[in-house]
């Protein structure tokens, strides 16, 4: 079978587990050469050893201007250039409005929409110098019904919605295409590192709600990634602006939007 994304350089944040990774892994597999991002560095290098020689671990905190801009000169160095960026990586810290510290707040709106800004500015140059790409930004399907205790982590997806579209505006004469990709619940490690008990009042919350009734039932990491792929894949001339991807039921557990 052909290899639909050789010789293509594809630049993918939060990819050391779970959509990521798995997002990372379908696209090595068709051809493409993949950089991936990631805080954790031992996390990073295990998962790219297990993808092989088309995996590039590039441990980056995506949150801090001046290392993306370092990881972005490195891959400068390495590569002509790139062909598509995937920001993937986000993360909730569960908690009322009311209650929400400085850092965490702080902490929050820094990776789900300065990390997407400071990757997508460094990524445009790169991109004009392949003649095009495809940036793919990572919303959530709570942008349509908040969950509360996650209120701030649905207006951060509802920016990184807006900025998208600004940027297919800016960048379509560049034949850089710009689009959302509105995740619904997948299997994988988002509530990983929420505190169990905060995690367990944002569930009591979202359920006494009923909001678990409006999210799609889990889905697996490999569903999405093929899904980047075809998106990546279709013809120049075209381009999709907004895609929601989720379970076809609702869920019946807990679990929370994206996991």
């Amino acid at each position: 079978m052909a290899e639909r994304l050789k010789d293509k350089i594809a630049v993918i944040t939060g990819a050391s587990r779970g959509m990521g990774e798995a997002i990372a892994r379908r696209f090595a597999a068709e051809g493409a050469v993949v950089v991936m991002m990631a805080r954790s560095a031992d996390e990073l290098e295990r998962a790219a050893a297990a993808i092989g020689e088309k995996a590039w671990a590039l441990p980056c905190d995506i949150a801090n201007p001046d290392a993306v801009r370092t990881a972005f000169a490195a891959i400068a160095t390495r590569f002509s250039g790139i062909d598509i960026l995937i920001n993937n990586a986000g993360l909730a810290i569960p908690g009322p409005i009311e209650h929400a510290d400085d850092a965490a707040v702080q902490t929050e709106i820094a990776v789900n929409i300065l990390g997407p800004l400071f990757c997508t500015r460094s990524a445009i140059p790169l991109m004009r110098k392949r003649g095009g790409g495809d940036i793919i930004n990572v919303s959530s399907e709570s942008v349509r019904h908040p969950y509360p205790h996650l209120t701030l982590y649905a207006a951060t997806k509802a920016a990184l919605e807006v900025m998208s579209n600004g940027l297919q505006a800016e960048l379509a004469a560049d034949g850089i295409r710009v689009t959302v990709y509105r995740s619904g619940n997948v299997r994988g490690t988002f509530s990983r590192d929420w505190d169990p008990k905060a995690k367990d009042r944002a569930r009591a919350a979202a359920q006494a709600a009923g909001f678990y009734a409006k999210s799609g039932g889990q889905i697996d990491a490999d569903i999405p990634a093929d899904m980047m792929v075809t998106l990546v894949c279709l013809p120049r001339e075209a381009r999709i602006d907004l895609i929601e991807l989720r379970g076809v039921l609702p869920t019946t557990a807990p679990t929370g939007p994206a996991g």
